[in-house]
């Protein structure tokens, strides 16, 4: 088999190991950096945009789409400081910073760090930002808040070299909502909610989804692979599908490197039978479906759980906001709410925990004249 050339820079050398060598490159400058390391960047989630030759566009990790406004505040420093001031929301729930130079981004990544944040594996052939519902913990609708399940996941695969060589990039998310908010279907692997019945009455889990992709090689919709697991065996699970991935994936063509590719190839119950022998268990069948026929993107104002909170989903137009209005965000949510604030994969901000008592001076602040949480 013929190595296309990513895989053979990858070969070379481990994308993770481009760490050690981020200073020495800012002291290059962007010109004098080679191919393969401009490629190596990624690992880190810095990426070279032709349209802007010199400059750096830098993907920021937030896994769940769950930050606070010291990790925002801090965002909107670098973006104004080392940027041009603009930051954008992705579908996977994560910031993106625009027009870096190099020379700054050991500084910036300086600064990121000690806030917590990381830009590590937001690019190339890695296990991506895990996804969740923006609202996991919040809404009675749920099935159960997955939340530390995506701690848990991040802190498996993120920065570990064993995950860091996939045939192609990874997608994934988790959820207990049962509202249809991620676009699970086009995810690499997607436990969606479920439960079967068990010994002791009913059994809540997760379905298992695989190989959903959009771009190139075309749209194709994630296939039920027909597993049921509890939360506990939701890491487990996903460390056997990735080294099925890892040691089966085609690698000689980047256009047929997804899992999909492998998923067609093989077909389901193969596939199925091979993470089976992987992860050492026999695999419980597919169990029901938990979700709902509709969908809801979590835009407007909505009771929590909680009793007495709510929180309210701001639309962000084109998923892009100048730092200031970052700001502006943040005394927001450190004044109506407690400081946190969510991420969708609508490219939205949602604000957490505003009390019944305040949601009234919430929604006439100017900021939501622009931000709506009412949009049409």
């Amino acid at each position: 088999m013929m190595m296309n050339k990513i895989e053979l820079l990858k070969a070379q050398k481990d994308g993770l190991a481009i760490k050690e060598d981020i200073a020495r490159l800012a002291e290059l400058g962007w010109e004098a950096i080679s191919e393969e390391d401009i490629q190596r960047l990624k690992w880190y989630g810095i990426f070279l945009r032709n349209p802007t030759p010199g400059l750096f566009m830098v993907r920021v990790r937030i896994p769940g789409g769950r930050t606070t406004t010291a990790e925002m505040r801090m965002l909107a420093h670098i973006a104004k400081t080392y940027g041009n001031g603009v930051l954008d929301l992705t579908t996977r729930q994560q910031f993106q910073l625009r027009q870096l130079r190099i020379e700054h981004v050991p500084e910036a990544f300086r600064e990121m760090e000690a806030a917590g944040l990381t830009t590590l594996q937001t690019g190339m052939d890695n296990v991506r930002n895990v996804m969740t519902c923006p609202v996991a913990g919040l809404t009675a609708q749920e099935h159960f808040d997955a939340s530390e399940l995506v701690r848990r996941l991040n802190e498996a695969f993120t920065g570990n070299p064993a995950y860091s060589n996939l045939p192609r990039k990874f997608n994934m998310a988790i959820t207990g909502c049962p509202e249809n908010c991620l676009h699970l279907e086009t995810q690499d692997l997607a436990f969606i909610p479920a439960t079967i019945d068990g010994p002791d009455g009913q059994v809540k889990g997760f379905n298992i989804l695989a190989g959903g992709k959009l771009g190139s090689g075309g749209y194709r919709m994630a296939t039920p692979l027909d597993v049921f697991v509890t939360p506990i065996e939701v890491v487990a699970v996903t460390g056997a599908v990735l080294r099925v991935f890892r040691d089966h994936g085609f690698r000689d063509s980047r256009t047929t490197a997804r899992l999909a590719f492998l998923l067609d190839e093989w077909g389901e119950e193969r596939f199925r039978l091979e993470v089976q022998r992987e992860v050492g268990w026999v695999l419980e069948r597919a169990g029901t479906d938990a979700r709902k026929p509709t969908a809801n993107e979590h835009m407007g104002i909505y009771r929590q759980r909680q009793p007495g909170l709510n929180y309210v989903g701001l639309k962000i137009p084109v998923g892009r906001m100048h730092a200031d209005d970052l700001e502006g965000m943040i005394v927001l949510a450190e004044t109506y709410g407690n400081g946190e604030i969510r991420l969708t994969s609508n490219q939205a901000v949602i604000i957490p925990h505003v009390h019944d008592r305040v949601l009234g001076n919430l929604t006439e602040e100017p900021l939501l004249k622009r931000f709506l949480y009412n949009p049409t």
